[in-house]
């Protein structure tokens, strides 16, 4: 057959549109946003080559619209789930056994009908279903799913083309495998390239994948299974369930073909899934991979020489943007006194010109949060903040669900640097701020060190370079990804691999060639060409 060494195309960051008025895009995307609004949709789930609907039906609602319906998806159960395995099962052979160029093509076309024609509706689905405003929605939906599906393809190629040295008479060659079995992808809301990437990283390695969304993710969801079709993923490869988080997981982690977990969500369900694998370990044919990121409670440090101006833009984005529903958030803060009234007066002023309201009204920065459970978790902590003498809300702590889940960004101080919300997390738009004194910045950074479990990002800023290199040695562990004058968020794929260790995870970086080593199963073969035909070696000769 003919072949070749092929040399895939050099990815590129996707450029972020502006949605600026009168620009095309933000026609387009107001035109997705009418036609989203002006019908319902019955969304199925995807197993084999079945779209399979049920008579449990759940409606879809904006979180900043709850009243209104977007459509409905068909609530599965396990016996979906056992039929989603069977359909990965049966796929396999022929998906692993498919040259890796051809499994590449389909993953680069799938990049270029997201940022062609399903631009616009995949964005317009992740503003309806997640309330993300036209920006966020653009840099997540459109970019970063952009960014993974085409830097992942370069990084397999990078995996692939890797190769051992082989001294003389032998050839020495590595390739890698496909897990043997199934991955199962159980994806977030608050992402919709997250929730893309998990199980399209997997599959691009040659992995088949159950995959289980959020169920308020569900919306945008669907899109991208219609991208991933339309670009070629044959059936059975990506099976798409909505189902109850248990009973998924109490059929997948019992399967001996379980191969592995890509995972984002709470600590608690990764510590539950990843002691339920221990326990069944003796009935799998591998020991699966277990892949995951986990959240954070994630902190910014101002020193005595920072930028006031810069300090106050940074905690206003990194703590509300997407209403705190970023896995990197900024929800814990930590001012010296010598700049706090300035920074507050910045942090003010800065949020009482914020609107809040619907994603449609693209001049609104702040929208709602995910669901009533979510807005009656951060309700509760902004009350007991209220009534706690060791707190005093700044900015904000009001909120309202009547007609959607809104919280106004919330600013609290705390004279206790154990506080609650210093420490819990609350995926919200609350920020706690401690003020230090000055000349107590070491054991500030000792204090950040060892407040919080998680490890997932965290930001020093400073002009002072002598400091900069302090608080990066001593907050070593503390955040994966760590920031210089900057806020702890928006991770790009490519520049800054994203995740972190303690509670926060795995830490094996979406975005980066370390995760899609976590895909595959290398396989040394060595090849001698001329085989001894004598055991003896020289050394025995007298």
């Amino acid at each position: 057959m003919a072949t070749g060494f092929f040399n895939v195309p050099v990815p590129k960051n996707e450029p972020v549109k502006s949605y600026a008025p009168n620009s095309p895009e933000r026609a387009a995307l107001k035109a997705a946003l009418v036609e989203a609004r002006s019908r319902q949709i019955e969304i199925p789930m995807y197993i084999g080559g079945e779209e399979i609907m049920t008579e449990d039906k759940h409606a879809v609602t904006p979180p900043h619209d709850h009243q209104y319906v977007l459509g409905y998806y068909s609530l599965g159960d396990a016996s979906h789930v056992t039929k989603a395995i069977e359909a990965a099962l049966a796929a396999r052979e022929n998906w692993a056994n498919l040259s890796w160029e051809h499994r590449a093509a389909i993953f680069l076309k799938a990049a270029d009908l997201l940022a062609g024609p399903y631009r616009a509706e995949i964005n317009a689905a992740t503003m309806l279903g997640q309330s993300k405003n036209a920006y966020q929605a653009e840099i997540d939906a459109a970019c970063e799913m952009i960014d993974f599906l085409r830097f992942n393809v370069h990084y397999a190629s990078q995996i692939y083309g890797e190769q051992p040295q082989s001294s003389e008479g032998v050839w020495n060659r590595l390739e890698h495998r496909p897990l043997e079995g199934f991955v199962f992808a159980l994806t977030p809301f608050n992402f919709t390239a997250i929730a893309g990437n998990l199980p399209t990283s997997a599959a691009l390695m040659g992995n088949v994948c159950v995959w289980k969304p959020a169920l308020t993710q569900v919306y945008a969801a669907n899109v991208l299974m219609k991208v991933f079709k339309e670009a070629g993923v044959p059936d059975g490869v990506i099976n798409l369930i909505y189902v109850d988080g248990p009973v998924a997981g109490d059929v997948i982690l019992r399967h001996p073909d379980f191969a592995g977990i890509h995972f984002t969500g709470s600590t608690k369900v990764f510590q539950y899934i990843w002691k339920t694998i221990g326990d069944n370990l003796s009935i799998y044919k591998s020991f699966p991979r277990i892949v995951g990121e986990t959240g954070g409670k994630d902190f910014v440090v101002a020193h005595s020489s920072a930028n006031a101006k810069a300090v106050a833009v940074g905690l206003v984005r990194g703590a509300f943007e997407y209403q705190g529903q970023k896995c990197s958030a900024a929800s814990r803060a930590y001012i010296p006194a010598n700049l706090w009234e300035e920074v507050k007066g910045y942090m003010i002023a800065d949020l009482a010109s914020m609107k809040m309201g619907v994603t449609e009204d693209f001049s609104n920065f702040i929208n709602a949060v995910i669901d009533e459970k979510s807005f009656d978790k951060i309700a509760g902590y902004i009350d007991n903040a209220k009534n706690d003498p060791r707190v005093t809300v700044i900015a904000g702590g009001n909120y309202d669900k009547s007609t959607g889940y809104f919280i106004e960004p919330t600013v609290l101080l705390t004279t206790d640097p154990m506080y609650t919300t210093m420490c819990e997390e609350i995926f919200g738009p609350v920020l706690t701020i401690y003020v230090y004194e000055p000349e107590k910045f070491e054991e500030t950074l000792e204090l950040v060190d060892k407040t919080s479990p998680y490890a997932l990002t965290g930001s020093i800023f400073a002009q002072d370079r002598y400091v900069i290199e302090q608080a990066s040695k001593k907050l070593v562990n503390a955040a994966g990804n760590f920031y210089i004058n900057d806020k702890p968020t928006g991770a790009v794929v490519g520049q800054q691999p994203f995740g972190g260790a303690r509670a926060s995870g795995t830490n094996d970086k979406a975005g980066s060639i370390l995760n899609l080593l976590r895909w595959v199963s290398p396989r040394t073969i060595k090849e001698t060409f001329v085989s001894p035909v004598d055991y003896r070696y020289p050394f025995l000769a007298e």
